[in-house]
């Protein structure tokens, strides 16, 4: 049973929050002699590293109109670290037939669903394009997240007269809990701690998201095995029962007490009743806010970038440089900024990117910098989108000599004097510092990082090249918290990858660039949560939808 001892509850994967995406169109063309055109929207998704568009689902027709309200609508799994390319396709229904390409195209927009959660409100107007010299109208989206995603359960359990397993003492007792999932399988979604020596174990209470329990549908089988702990990791299987979370949610009841049953020992011995009974104690459920509630909000993620511009990297100028600008590929350097800034500027209103560099030797006087703009504008080192900071990027390795040493702790503190300014919640600062080697200021930088943690502020690193990073484990605080004379930081807010475990061996650039993006991403709402907890900030109610259309659809053909 490998599978339970290598569970770690921070990195299990529970199913994204889902988030309902509606959709109206106004100004559609009109295609129908007689009457207007009858509309019909579908939705493509794209899958990662593959440019394959796949039909992901469609809306009613509504006929006759083309100003549609629509009433089915698109819900789909949301993962803030991907991005998550959409296709919108208008139709003019004509005839029965279901083939899309028997009928009118009205016209289409791409986007990415973070920008349309991101958008004011997570709403979003689109102009429709696609039929060269027409107006095709506009689409507009709503998303909103779907409310069984909040609910966090907390629950005690204890057991009775459990099956003794240990021959010297009495069973050393657990419970590991699994979600069902759709094709039958089962994933692990929690494990209790082990109570020592005792077949009447009570078990401490604990906190599971219920999207990690059922996904949201609560009817859905929960199964519980419970093992006798042995050091060697071999445990020994008491027995399994099954439950839902509805059945659960009833609470402390003779509903939920629970048989405990172990199929082979039932098969084999003819007076076998169970192998003990567990008894849910307690159970209660609360709202959570979640990283969509604050977005919706209008809470902003600011995304600075920091490049490293030591002479470690290489002479630019040579094919061997991390920094060498290849014209048929991007550097890794450029790949990092550019898989991580694409997904966070859905979230930046204003699109504007500090971006710095460390390390180098400056013009005119050759002062060495650990923190200067890459735009060479220190009264403004805001970039453009993410192809404005590639561009101040490439045209600072013309004019800087590489230097050293690697010093993280000025840009760290430069990004950190800009969060300590606004902790109302509304803003949420995320630092990229992408390098090639070992930290020469880490007793500074643990300072501040252990500074930083207070503020609304997270920090990636990502490794490039082929050097042992040992080092950066250390600010990674998952498994100790990074500490500096004595003070320990209030939150794990870096979060450090070397990038060579993410290249993908064929050479697919966008798929190297997606897993990378996916693993660094992953921990930031948890992150901004955690800073928003800890200061007690609640989500500001997200601005009312203005213009989005209330009148009731007419003439709907499902």
């Amino acid at each position: 049973m490998a599978s339970i001892g290598d569970f770690d509850p921070l990195h299990s994967t529970v199913p994204a929050t889902k988030i309902e995406v509606t959709v109206s169109c106004r100004n559609l063309l009109d295609m129908d002699t007689f009457s207007k055109s009858d509309p019909v929207v579908l939705l493509y998704t794209q899958g990662i590293g593959t440019k394959e568009w796949r039909e992901f689902g469609r809306t009613e027709v509504i006929e006759n109109t083309l100003n549609p309200d629509f009433v089915r609508k698109f819900v789909l799994d949301f993962f803030f670290e991907e991005k998550q390319n959409l296709r919108f396709d208008v139709y003019n229904v004509d005839t029965r037939s279901s083939n899309i390409s028997k009928h009118d195209f009205l016209g289409q927009t791409f986007c990415t669903l973070g920008e349309i959660i991101g958008s004011t409100g997570s709403r979003m107007e689109r102009t429709l394009s696609g039929i060269p010299g027409k107006k095709c109208g506009a689409i507009i989206f709503t998303a909103e997240e779907l409310s069984n995603c909040r609910d966090i359960a907390t629950m005690q359990l204890c057991a009775n007269k459990l099956d003794k397993k240990d021959f010297f003492g009495k069973s050393d007792p657990f419970l590991v809990f699994y979600r069902s999932n759709e094709d039958g399988t089962f994933t692990i979604c929690h494990k209790t701690e082990v109570i020592k020596n005792t077949l009447n174990p009570v078990w401490q209470p604990f906190t599971i998201p219920v999207r990690a329990l059922c996904n949201g549908d609560y009817d859905r089988t929960v199964k519980i095995d419970v093992y006798d702990w042995d050091r060697d990791g071999s445990h020994d299987f008491i027995g399994e029962f099954t439950t839902s979370y509805r059945e659960l949610s009833r609470g402390q009841s003779q509903f939920n007490v629970y048989e405990v049953l172990n199929p082979k020992k039932k098969g084999k011995k003819k007076k076998y009743v169970n192998s003990g009974t567990v008894t849910l104690l307690s159970f209660k459920v609360e709202s959570e806010y979640t990283f969509v509630d604050f977005i919706r909000g209008g809470t902003q993620l600011n995304f600075t970038v920091a490049i490293d511009f030591t002479a470690s990297n290489g002479n630019p100028a040579q094919p061997t440089s991390l920094h060498y600008m290849s014209p048929y590929q991007m550097n890794t350097y450029a790949m990092a900024l550019k898989a991580v800034g694409e997904i966070i500027q859905d979230y930046d209103s204003d699109k504007l990117f500090p971006a710095y560099g460390f390390g180098a030797k400056l013009p005119p006087d050759g002062k060495i910098s650990h923190v200067f703009p890459l735009n060479g504008n220190s009264e403004d080192p805001n970039c453009v989108g993410i192809e404005g900071v590639l561009e101040a990027y490439f045209q600072s390795l013309r004019t800087v000599q590489l230097y050293g040493p690697t010093n993280f702790a000025p840009v760290i503190n430069q990004v950190a004097r800009s969060a300590q300014d606004i902790t109302d919640g509304s803003q949420y600062f995320v630092l990229l510092m992408i390098t090639d080697g070992v930290i020469s200021d880490m007793v500074q930088t643990k300072e501040a990082v252990v500074n930083a943690s207070a503020l609304p502020m997270s920090i990636i690193i990502v490794g490039v090249g082929p050097a042992e990073f040992d080092a950066m484990e250390e600010l990674d605080g998952d498994d100790v918290r990074v500490s500096s004379r004595g003070r320990f930081a209030e939150r794990d807010i870096v979060q450090f990858v070397p990038f060579r475990d993410y290249i993908d061996r064929s050479g697919n650039q966008v798929l190297s660039m997606a897993r990378l993006a996916k693993d660094v991403l992953a921990e930031i709402p948890d992150q901004l949560l955690s800073f928003m907890k800890s200061k007690e900030i609640d989500p500001r109610p997200a601005p009312p939808a203005s213009g989005t259309p209330s009148k009731p659809p007419l003439n709907t053909r499902i």
